[in-house]
């Protein structure tokens, strides 16, 4: 805090700025990883906030999220004799009555709780279909830590809102706010449970129901909010290539059916794994799926979000964009997910994002990889002063996705080292091209029968109309004086009609195009027939009433 006040607002109050920008960014690196050391110190929620901000792209240069992304939320084990208390007091029961076995070394130890092996007794196990299962206990006393550690964190929020040099970069005090909430979620065992289970029902089912995709099940009735029993799915960890070539699961095909797995939970299911780090998912072989067949098995659900249908269809607009390397469409996905601001000035950025694609579109890693680090240097060059002048602001589920992406994406390059994002993308983006497809020519068929409808009932109506209009001429309840006037009646009937059967000919050649373009026979016949009925009314419309109107001339 010292050294942020002293370097970034009284040096340069002092004429000093130029001293104050020189070396700013090896100060920042220097005191993330200050923050690392004291994190691994403190443990408790302090490893979380590092982790956190790791993911803070939007606000944090790449040099300093990568060096905090190198903590690991990995502490000495709690006492044991305090983690079976905690346990026996959450479930109502010793733990040997609870389970048949519980394994007494802890099976992993981090800063919020301590997972064991454990072996379900008999009758438990007929009622859930398995025994081998893992339970998650809570850390004794981590509540009030975390408790604690935000109350700290909003305090210095507070202080680091006062910063001009930071208040204009982000919002301190509601970033804490987005950290407390996911945070309080983490200590809620009953909510990463509910999560497992709606990632779970996701894939199996609707339309796109897709077994190969798996989550652990869990055991409720051995379940509360610091106690947590899961089905045990332990396997091969999925970034272990030898080890699933060993087990004759092609490393290439997993790849491929993790990227399709994420783009399944962003634009199918809308509830998506936040934190799919090679530690989280599993690859079974399964021989019931073929040869070389396997299910993909993600575990630990404490950070999850979803995605709403309207992000949903923003996300798709970007993805969609991506595809088509639209750069222009690009940017004005990004402006409508809300990480442009809607006055920023984007024709320079459109310029890059275009020049991006034209340059190094469609390329893998391993085509990265042989690019000439010349170029992307000169690139960067061209390009760095509009990113960093454009006004980002990254909403938290975005910046979740990113993360999920990003991580899947390194994942399966490590599998496959010719694997292309742009493969896994671009069917996503032309089946999505499909259904706004078809959407809109569902809307187009809608809109042409109304239009038609709405014709035909003018049409209809306007036989009476006419007649009641002559009707009251007779009778002299309407009376025209002027000739002049009369002239000019007679052109605007005649002009009326001739627009009655424009309306009516754009319905039936609109309504025909629709229909004829359906996969019914019966369909594509009344699209013919009503096409060629167009003609009769686009004659009256292009024709009609001209040897009325020459005789209206001539006539004194």
């Amino acid at each position: 805090m010292v050294q942020m006040w002293w370097f970034e607002l009284v040096l340069p109050r002092l004429g000093l700025r130029a001293l104050s920008r020189r070396g700013q960014e090896r100060r920042f690196v220097r005191a993330a990883a200050r923050f690392r050391v004291l994190a691994t110190g403190l443990g408790g929620l302090m490893i979380k906030v590092g982790q956190f901000m790791s993911t803070r792209i939007d606000i944090l240069p790449t040099s300093v999220t990568g060096e905090l992304a190198e903590l690991q939320d990995k502490v000495p084990a709690e006492d044991a004799a305090a983690m079976v208390s905690l346990a026996e007091d959450e479930l109502g029961m010793p733990l040997s009555r609870a389970f048949d076995d519980v394994r007494p070394e802890p099976l992993a130890a981090a800063s919020l709780g301590q997972a064991y092996k454990a072996t379900l007794r008999a009758q438990d196990a007929a009622d859930v279909g398995f025994r081998d299962v893992v339970v998650k206990i809570q850390r004794p006393g981590i509540a009030d830590i975390v408790e604690v550690d935000l109350a700290a964190l909003r305090r210095i929020a507070g202080w680091l809102s006062r910063i001009r040099f930071i208040a204009a970069r982000a919002d301190v005090p509601a970033l804490v706010e987005e950290f407390a909430r996911t945070s309080y979620e983490e200590i809620d065992y009953l909510h990463e449970a509910a999560e497992a289970d709606a990632f779970l029902t996701g894939f199996r089912s609707g339309p796109d129901a897709d077994p190969g995709v798996d989550a652990p099940a869990v055991v409720w009735e051995r379940s509360t909010r610091r106690v947590l029993t899961l089905q045990d799915v332990t396997a091969v960890k999925v970034s272990d290539v030898d080890a699933l070539r060993a087990a004759g699961v092609d490393p290439s095909r997993v790849a491929a059916t993790l990227a399709e797995s994420m783009f399944t939970q962003l634009f199918v299911t809308g509830r998506f794994h936040a934190d799919p780090h090679p530690g989280n998912i599993f690859v079974t072989p399964d021989a019931s799926r073929g040869p070389g067949g396997f299910r993909l098995t993600f575990i630990d659900f404490g950070m999850t979000s979803t995605v709403d249908d309207e992000l949903k269809s923003r996300l798709q607009d970007l993805v969609v964009a991506v595809g088509m390397q639209d750069g222009p469409g690009m940017v004005t996905a990004m402006q409508r997910l809300g990480v442009v601001l809607p006055t920023a000035d984007t024709a320079e950025l459109q310029v890059a994002v275009t020049e991006l694609f034209a340059r190094f579109g469609g390329m893998g890693v391993m085509d990265l990889q042989r690019v000439d680090p010349r170029e992307f240097e000169d690139f960067a060059a061209r390009f760095r002063d509009v990113i960093r002048s454009m006004p980002f602001q990254l909403p938290e589920n975005l910046l979740l996705i990113m993360r999920a992406v990003s991580m899947l994406s390194g994942l399966c390059s490590t599998l496959d080292h010719s694997f292309n994002i742009w493969d896994s993308v671009e069917p996503f983006a032309a089946r999505l091209v499909r259904e706004r497809a078809g959407a809109s020519a569902k809307d187009l068929a809608h809109r042409a029968i109304g239009t038609t409808a709405a014709t035909v009932r003018v049409l209809g109506r306007l036989p009476h109309r006419l007649d009641t209009a002559i009707t009251m001429i007779e009778s002299g309840d309407l009376s025209v004086n002027t000739p002049q006037v009369e002239r000019q009646l007679k052109r605007l009937e005649r002009a009326a009609v001739r627009v009655v059967a424009a309306i009516v000919f754009v319905g039936l050649v609109v309504g025909g195009a629709v229909l004829r373009g359906g996969d019914g026979g019966a369909a594509q016949t009344v699209g013919t027939t009503m096409m060629v009925l167009s003609l009769l009314p686009l004659a009256y419309a292009l024709f009609g009433g001209l040897a009325g109107g020459r005789g209206s001339r001539d006539s004194p």
